[in-house]
C-alpha cells in the first residue's frame, strides 16, 4: 500500500447540530504533507465545528475525512483512537490541556496511554519539551508557569504523541510581543503539518505559505496567504481585518 502523500483529506463534508443549525456546507479540502495552512474566518464561520471533526470528536452524517489516507470512522473505536494519536490539537487555553501535578507527567500522559514506558516513554517527554525549548521545567508544577510557557508545555503534550498534523487554536492569543515571537520560532523549527485556526493575520501570514477563509460554512478562499491579505475587499467581506499600520 502506497502511503497518502496528502495528511488531511475532506470530502463533501457536512455537519448541522442537534439544534438544527447548519455549520458545515459541503467542505472539500486537501493538505499536504508538510503543508502550514492557515483557516481564518469570522467567528461562527464553522472553524472549531471543522476542526473537531479532524480526529472524531464531532462526526457527520454526510462527507468523509481522511487523515494520512485513513477515514475518520466513529464507529470504529480501535480506529478512532489511532486517528485520534494522528491528530493533535492544541486548544486556547492551555489549561484545558494541563492537569497533571508536573510538566513532564502532562507531557508524558499521552504516549503512558499508548504503552509507552521506561526509558522510551522518558525520551519521547524530553525530546517534546526540547523541541519547545521547556526541558528544563520538566519537574515544575504547570501552574508556576507564565502563560506562554502553559501554552509551550500544551504544544510539547501533542507533539509527545507524534502526530500528522498538529492543529493550533488561535496560539498567539493573550501573549506579549516576546512568548508571541518565541512561538513563532518554535512553530517554524517544526517538521509537521499544520493548520492554524487564527484572527491573528500578521501571525497567519507569518507561518503559513497557504490560508484558506471559512465563512458561513463553506470555504470562501483558498490560496497564498499574502496574496488574500492583500485583497482588502474579500477580507471586508468576510469581517476580517488587518491591524492598524500594518502592511504586507
Amino acid at each position: 500500500m502506497i502511503e497518502s502523500i496528502n495528511s488531511l483529506e475532506i470530502q463533501e463534508l457536512a455537519f448541522a447540530y442537534p439544534d438544527g443549525n447548519q455549520a458545515l456546507f459541503g467542505v472539500n479540502l486537501t493538505v499536504k504533507r508538510g503543508e502550514r495552512v492557515a483557516l481564518l474566518g469570522p467567528n461562527g464561520a464553522g472553524k472549531t465545528t471543522l476542526i473537531l471533526h479532524l480526529n472524531g470528536i464531532l462526526s457527520s452524517g454526510h462527507g468523509k475525512v481522511f487523515v494520512a489516507g485513513k477515514l475518520v470512522d466513529n464507529t470504529d473505536k480501535a480506529a478512532l483512537k489511532q486517528i485520534r494519536s494522528k491528530v493533535g490539537i492544541v486548544f486556547q487555553d492551555p489549561d484545558d490541556q494541563l492537569f497533571m501535578p508536573t510538566v513532564g507527567q502532562d507531557v508524558a500522559f499521552g504516549p503512558y496511554n499508548m504503552g509507552l514506558r521506561d526509558a522510551e516513554l522518558a525520551k519521547v517527554v524530553d525530546d517534546s519539551l526540547a523541541l519547545v525549548g521547556m526541558l528544563d521545567y520538566k519537574d515544575r508544577p504547570p501552574h508556576h508557569l507564565s502563560f506562554g510557557q502553559r501554552r509551550r508545555v500544551a504544544v510539547a503534550t501533542v507533539l509527545a504523541m507524534k502526530p500528522e498534523i498538529l492543529v493550533l487554536d488561535e496560539p498567539s492569543s493573550n501573549l506579549d510581543p516576546a512568548s508571541r515571537r518565541e512561538l513563532a520560532q518554535i512553530l517554524r523549527s517544526l517538521d509537521i503539518t499544520m493548520i492554524m485556526v487564527t484572527h491573528d493575520l500578521p501571525y497567519a501570514n507569518e507561518l503559513c505559505e497557504r490560508s484558506l477563509i471559512l465563512s458561513g460554512g463553506v470555504i470562501a478562499a483558498d490560496g497564498a496567504t499574502t496574496d488574500l491579505l492583500k485583497d482588502t475587499a474579500l477580507l471586508n467581506k468576510h469581517r476580517l481585518e488587518m491591524p492598524v499600520g500594518f502592511s504586507l
